[in-house]
């Protein structure tokens, strides 16, 4: 459920070695780059147009830039990272995988472009994000992202005191149901097959949250074209302005194969993502990874924190990959 954006001005790939390559130009990708390019690296950012949060209409809950919207973000932080030198290359990866190493033992990475293009790099910074996975209910992926919400802290405020639905799809939707609650006095939980407890069913009846276990047929629209309700398979029309969706979320994992990252399932089938460390490291020496493709419920501030810090964790590491080389050579020419 990721759109492509607008087309932007792509900087011309570099034909030389350059020492980090971000695979992914989101807030994680972006402020890895940032942190990277004001530390004097030579760092490109490979984007392929294709944020997680295109559909939405602002971002919320990131102060100073709350209510602001995603691809102002995007613009904003492509301008920063160049004005230190980095570069943004408009593209999709279809491979990147390790290379023969430098004279001197360094790592090298080679990546290449789905137009056949390529570059090498020192370290990889891998932001690529995520992909939301919707339920197969029919009409439900054409509101996604505006009548159709799954973040009670990125969307919650603006559907406050609508009807809003919660179409379970696991456990996680019973949790989804306390943090809408707050947000609205008319809640209705479509269990959709799953199994609710009688434990969760007082619960749900203390805080006046209707269960309807009746399945839902599809997604029902009004004249305009806005989202109107859910058909059951009875025939029955059930009023909703708002559908709540624990999507299953899952890493963009596209031409990164030949990393051979380790990956992790997250409980209660909701998602799968890159397993990193400390600063984003992971098993694979001089590869990182930030944002939600290692962190599957992060928002925009977090993820972007992220790549700060990975930013910075990467740079240290070349400083003594640098020192360890010129130490090398100097000793080299005394003998």
């Amino acid at each position: 459920m990721s759109a492509q954006t607008s087309r932007y001005e792509s900087d011309a790939l570099p034909t030389e070695t350059v020492d980090v390559v971000v695979i992914g130009g989101g807030a994680a990708g972006l402020n890895g780059a940032l942190m990277l390019a004001r530390s004097r690296r030579s760092v490109v950012v490979i984007d392929s147009g294709t944020p997680r949060n295109a559909p939405a209409a602002a971002m919320h809950g990131f102060i100073v830039l709350d209510g602001t919207p995603p691809p102002e973000i995007l613009k904003r932080g492509r301008t920063q990272v160049r004005q230190y030198g980095g570069q943004i290359v408009f593209g999709e990866v279809a491979t990147a995988e390790p290379a023969a190493p430098s004279a001197d033992g360094d790592l090298r990475f080679t990546v290449t472009l789905a137009d056949g293009r390529t570059l090498m790099a020192r370290r990889v910074l891998v932001a690529t994000g995520l992909r939301d996975v919707l339920p197969e209910v029919p009409g439900l992926a054409e509101h996604w992202g505006r009548s159709v919400v799954h973040c009670p802290y990125c969307h919650g405020y603006e559907v406050r005191d609508e009807p809003i639905g919660i179409l379970a799809t696991g456990p996680a939707s019973v949790h989804h149901a306390w943090l809408f609650r707050q947000l609205t006095d008319d809640l209705i939980y479509f269990t959709r097959g799953t199994e609710l407890d009688t434990a969760t069913r007082a619960r749900f009846a203390a805080r006046s949250i209707r269960v309807i276990e009746t399945d839902v047929e599809e997604v029902v629209n009004d004249e305009g074209g806005a989202l109107a309700g859910v058909r059951l398979t009875d025939g029955t029309l059930v009023g909703r302005r708002v559908l709540a969706v624990a999507t299953q979320m899952q890493a963009r994992t596209e031409g990164l194969e030949g990393l051979k990252l380790p990956m992790e399932d997250l409980p209660d089938n909701m998602g799968r993502r890159f397993a990193s460390a400390m600063a984003g490291t992971t098993e694979v020496p001089g590869v990182w990874v930030v944002g939600n493709a290692t962190d599957l419920t992060a928002q925009v501030g977090a993820s972007a924190a992220a790549g700060a810090l990975a930013g910075s964790h990467i740079n240290a590491v070349l400083a003594t990959a640098d020192t360890n080389a010129a130490l090398a050579a100097a000793q080299k020419t005394t003998g």
